[in-house]
This record gives C-alpha cells, structure tokens and sequence, in this order.
C-alpha cells in the first residue's frame, strides 16, 4: 500500500528546503574558504546539539560547491532529491508489512553510498554525501563508511552530521575536519520558526513560548511550538511562586486524558531540566541539595506514572507540591 512507504521525515520544512541557514556564520565561512583554495578537505562532521541546523547547514554547503558546475539547476535539484552529484545516507526502510523506518543505518545503505562514489560525476565536478546522521550507523555501516573516508575518491566531499560526536569510532573522528555548532539565540530561533510553512493552530504567542523554552534549538522548538507540555511549564517558570493557583493553571493544561500522556513527558522533561540548571547554578548550597531532591523523586514518579498509566493532571500537581516542599525547605 501506498501509506507503507510514507516517510515521517517528508515535511514541508525539510532541511533541504530551507532558503537559507541562520547562524552559524563563522562556520560557512571556514567550509567555504576551504572551497575556494581549491583543496577542501574530504570529510567534514558538523556536531552540535539535536535541531540546531546541522542538516541544513549540510544541506546549503552541498548546495554551494554543486553550484560550481549548475548554479541555475542546483537548488531545484537538491530540492526535487534528484541531483546526480548528492547522495544522502540516512535510515531506510525494513522490509516487514507494514514497511517502517529502521533504527538504525546499516551496512547495505553505507555499500551504496560507495557504489555513488564508483561512479562518474555527472556535471564532471564534485560529488557530496551527507550522512544524517553518523549517531545511526550500525557497526558494519560505520566500518564501511570509514573505509570510505580512509580512502577517499577524487573530489569527493562527505559531511557527517552527529549529535554526540564522543561515540563515533575515534579512527573516523580523527579524519574528519571539525564544524562544531553552538544552539541559537532565542531571537534566531523565532526567526527560524517564522520562515518555516507551518501547519497547525499555533500562533504567534505559541511561536515565542518554544522558542523560549528549546534551549537554542530550532527542531526542538517545532517538537514544542503546540505542546500543552509546554505552556504548562512556561505557566509554572514565568509564576513568581509555587501558589495554589500556579499549580491549578499548570494542571488544567493536562484535562484531557489522551493527549496528556505526551503532553506530560514534554512537562516533566522540560521541568526536570530545569531541576537540573537551577541545582548546578548554586553549587553546594541548600536549595541546589534540595532541587536536586526534587530532580530525583520527580524523575522517579515520572516513571511510575508511565508505567501504570496514571492520571497526568495529578501527576502534574503532585510535581509542583514536591517542588513547593523543597523550596520551603531551602
């Protein structure tokens, strides 16, 4: 059936389609340096943390030196994913019914990525593999791509994208040129969300909450952009304090039961995470003692309310009392 092989990846604001890359400038310009000394270097992992623009900035910097040869077809191209010279090495699809994305990028996909580079270009310029992402590859897909990149064909550029470059295969990290990113300002994040097509009933104030609450992170900000996890926690970090009407206003936000099971995770994460920040910004201290506390009885109800499929709403207000009774106690 048709819906089988629909991608979850295929939305409107697809990397590939981006129109431009915010931030990030010094990096472009070291990648586009490279370029025009005429001996860039062949590899290239672009780090940072998850939604920061890792894959559209691979995206347009394939797109500037596949210009070189078509600068009129190019973007079109990359667009369509029918360039010649662009080959993207991602997750595919098993082979069980109904047809789901693996979890992992194996060595069947890595081989033709090789089988790309065998052949000859098709403008007579570069050839560009983007490997989204390196976090994903299988044992067996990383030793074949490293063999790649080991032994590396002639004007060819590979850029490997990575969340967590510390558990890629050292050999593979030491021969690759560095582009780590750094997350956005809030305001750069906005601007991000604002040129994205979007669907949905967010409005401008829905914009602003994500962009405020993802950390820098502009795919982090789309997870939240109509979260009611997420306005739940926005309620409780602008309150001045845990009052009997904060933690109301915070719970109303999980009444109805369906979409408050992920609603609450997005909650507990971002509520967490704030734990975490306010405990390390006062080291040694009482309250960051007692946050921590706090972190750790959260985190472990958080799990029991998963597990036996409790009432969020409950769930939500019973976070907020531990979090009142660690501050008091501070």
């Amino acid at each position: 059936m048709a819906e089988d092989l629909e991608d979850p990846r295929e939305v409107p604001w697809h990397p590939r389609f981006a129109p431009s890359v915010v931030g990030h400038d010094a990096e472009i310009a070291r990648f586009h340096d490279a370029i025009a000394s005429g001996r860039p270097h062949h590899a290239w992992l672009i780090s940072g943390p998850r939604g920061v623009g890792k894959a559209t900035l691979a995206y347009k910097l394939a797109e500037h030196v596949l210009s070189l040869a078509n600068a009129t077809q190019t973007p079109r191209w990359i667009a369509a994913r029918s360039h010649p010279d662009l080959f993207v090495l991602e997750r595919g699809f098993n082979d069980s019914k109904p047809r789901r994305l693996r979890q992992e990028i194996v060595v069947d996909d890595a081989r033709r990525m090789s089988e790309f580079f065998a052949r000859t270009s098709g403008s007579g310029g570069w050839r560009v593999a983007i490997v989204d992402c390196a976090d994903e590859l299988n044992t067996e897909a990383a030793n074949a791509l490293l063999k790649l990149v080991e032994e590396p064909p002639d004007k060819a550029l590979i850029l490997l994208l990575s969340h967590r470059p510390g558990r890629l295969l050292r050999t593979l990290r030491s021969r690759c040129r560095r582009l780590p990113l750094a997350a956005l300002d809030q305001t750069s994040v906005l601007s991000v969300l604002t040129r994205l097509p979007l669907t949905g009933k967010e409005g401008v104030d829905g914009l602003e909450v994500a962009a405020r609450l993802a950390g820098g992170s502009p795919g982090r900000a789309l997870e939240l952009r109509d979260s009611q996890g997420a306005k739940a926690f926005d309620t409780f970090q602008r309150a001045k304090a845990v009052s009997a009407p904060v933690k109301l206003a915070v719970a109303n936000h999980f009444s109805q039961r369906q979409a408050a099971v992920q609603d609450y995770e997005t909650f507990a994460e971002l509520l967490l995470d704030w734990l975490a920040r306010e405990a390390v910004a006062e080291p040694l201290s009482a309250r960051a003692a007692a946050l921590a506390r706090a972190h750790q009885e959260i985190a472990g109800s958080r799990a029991v309310v998963a597990g036996y499929n409790l009432d969020r709403r409950t769930a939500a207000l019973n976070a907020l009392a531990t979090i009142e009774d660690a501050l008091k106690a501070a």
